[in-house]
């Protein structure tokens, strides 16, 4: 049943993501077929995934105990914070961010969660903005 429920709450949320995708369009033409198809093709995916679990013979599962549900709680609050400042903070600095608080959550040393965070955040940015030409915030707050 958990994992029916699952399924279900997770094909809803699909579906609303390509309806959310079907409407993104580009103010200017970059890529032949524009940014549409990425989130369209990998939400589809996530969608057959989601039929695939709703239809399959049911299994016994357990719920995790109340600490892994704590901690993946606080994941998905980090996931969110991260989407909500992205644009403000840039992606340097909320990657870095990011990478610390899930070092964290994985039981990292702080050293190590810094070290991680700084150097993520910097790598990535540098690799995507000069290797691959993808055009990434630095963040309203540096302007």
């Amino acid at each position: 049943m958990n994992d029916r429920i699952f399924a279900t709450i997770w094909l809803v949320l699909c579906a609303i993501g390509i309806v959310i995708g079907w409407g993104i369009q580009s103010e200017y033409t970059y890529e032949p077929l524009g940014p549409r198809p990425f989130p369209m093709i990998i939400l589809s995916l996530m969608a057959l995934c989601a039929l695939l679990l709703l239809f399959k013979k049911p299994e016994q599962s357990n719920w995790p105990s109340a600490p892994v549900i704590r901690r993946l709680m606080l994941l998905i609050l980090s996931l969110v914070i991260y989407g909500w400042s992205f644009e403000w903070l840039g992606f340097p600095l909320a990657t870095a961010l990011l990478t610390f608080s899930v070092a964290l959550l994985f039981n990292a040393t702080l050293p190590a969660a810094i070290i991680s965070g700084v150097f993520l955040g910097v790598t990535l940015y540098f690799a995507f903005d000069r290797l691959l030409d993808v055009t990434l915030p630095l963040g309203s707050w540096l302007n």
